[in-house]
């Protein structure tokens, strides 16, 4: 009989062990699959057909025009960057039927092509976010997609909207809480951004950037944390890290939506850019490399900048493979590359993206990524760190784990073109003085 008790009390504390540990132990998440969008030819604009049509407008004088080229030139965007149909027409009109035109084929294009990837069904989907930063629909954005493609009706769905550049990687940080807490769930991510009603047609140089270096775009990603794609996913979420300035006043102000005065709208993008931008990487790159440096980095970096008081950059291209930022633009890239001392190479991704797709938006390291299994660069065991930044100012960081070697196939992007790839850049100089960092 004591041994009864004995044995049963064992298998008690045997099963509360089991059940605290399950509780305790975080989901791991798996990246099932991703799609990005690409337009149809019809809508490639090179810098000749955007100057055109700029001029054809008669919105804009001859000093406006000369200032709208420089930035081109300057931009690192390529020949073959896409716009929204509209851009194409006799005269610019834009309309809220003709932007939702353009989101509804960015979003149903990306959907359909990622849930044809992955054989997941639209009713096993548990989570819908959708970010897209300025366009806000009645119904939204989320219920648009839900309609479209009959989700089921106890979805989760966020809609998240003014956020910016690294929306879509502040998506992958919320989707991967709901996750924790939702068993044996799905996670759908859609992010993009829509360009019809962007153009902004004052004449205050700062506005300008967005007229210059925006571009058609979007992606969506498909999560899990079932048990089952351990096996068949393309990577497996490690850890999402967010910074947030927004409490500075110059983080605040350097990109902002406002009228002119001649209350025309339009987005500011001021001097102050480069310098929120760094000064809101710093501490997540400082955040990120406690939890991906290795000790012998850790130590150096302790020792050089606390002790012998010498700035020391850790090197970040011995945690991980793959470095993808966002591409809000040349310069950005450009001051990200000096302050990590990454290689030319390690920014090819992103560097060939703003050439090729321009500034999509939230959704640019998904590009970026799609390049790098493109390539066939993605082996198993790889490390991808994905950083984005933008308004507020915020930025965001997402480290994958590749669980097996990723071979592209044709829904990427880049499939019927990689081999012209990467292409030499010529260096234009700066930027105009309103992209410039402050003194």
């Amino acid at each position: 009989m004591f041994i009864n008790i004995v044995l049963l009390f064992i298998a008690l504390c045997l099963l509360l062990c089991f059940v605290m540990t399950r509780k305790t132990s975080p989901k791991q998440i798996y990246l099932v699959d991703f799609a990005c969008y690409k337009p149809p030819t019809s809508q490639k604009a090179s810098k000749e057909v955007v100057m055109t049509q700029a001029r054809r407008s008669g919105e804009f004088s001859e000093e406006l025009l000369a200032f709208m080229m420089k930035i081109l030139e300057r931009s690192g965007l390529g020949e073959s960057t896409y716009l929204a149909e509209i851009f194409f027409a006799n005269k610019y009109e834009p309309s809220m039927k003709a932007a939702r035109r353009e989101v509804e084929m960015i979003i149903f294009g990306t959907v359909d092509t990622v849930v044809a990837k992955t054989g997941v069904k639209c009713e096993e989907i548990g989570i819908l976010i959708v970010n897209c930063c300025i366009y806000n629909t009645e119904p939204s954005l989320c219920s648009m997609i839900v309609n479209r493609h009959k989700f089921r009706q106890d979805v989760i769905t966020y809609n998240l909207s003014g956020m910016g550049c690294s929306a879509g990687l502040r998506a992958i940080g919320l989707a991967k809480h709901l996750l924790r807490v939702h068993h044996n769930s799905y996670a759908l991510i859609v992010s993009t951004e829509r360009i019809t009603e962007h153009v902004f047609l004052g004449k205050d140089h700062s506005k300008f950037h967005i007229n210059c270096l925006f571009r058609v775009g979007g992606a969506a990603i498909l999560l899990s944390n079932r048990l089952s794609h351990r096996n068949t996913c393309k990577y497996q979420l490690v850890h999402a890290v967010q910074t947030n300035t927004s409490a500075s006043d110059r983080s605040y102000n350097c990109i902002y939506r406002e009228e002119d005065n001649a209350e025309i709208v339009g987005i500011s993008i001021n001097k102050d850019l480069l310098v929120a931008a760094i000064a809101t990487i710093r501490p997540n790159l400082t955040a990120v490399g406690h939890l991906i440096l290795p000790i012998k980095e850790k130590v150096a970096y302790m020792i050089m900048n606390y002790i012998a008081r010498k700035p020391y950059i850790p090197n970040y291209s011995k945690a991980v493979e793959h470095f993808i930022p966002h591409v809000g633009g040349k310069p950005v890239l450009d001051e990200l590359q000096k302050s990590l001392s990454f290689s030319d190479e390690d920014l090819e991704a992103s560097r060939m993206t703003l050439y090729r797709y321009g500034n999509t938006s939230s959704s640019s390291m998904w590009y970026g990524l799609a390049y790098v299994e493109a390539k066939g660069r993605v082996k198993e065991g790889s490390r991808v760190w994905q950083i984005a930044f933008g308004s507020g100012f915020k930025c965001n960081s997402v480290i994958w784990h590749a669980m097996k070697r990723v071979d592209y196939d044709h829904t990427n992007p880049w499939a019927d073109e990689i081999s012209g790839f990467p292409v030499n850049l010529v260096d234009c100089g700066p930027v105009p003085v309103y992209f410039e960092p402050s003194e």
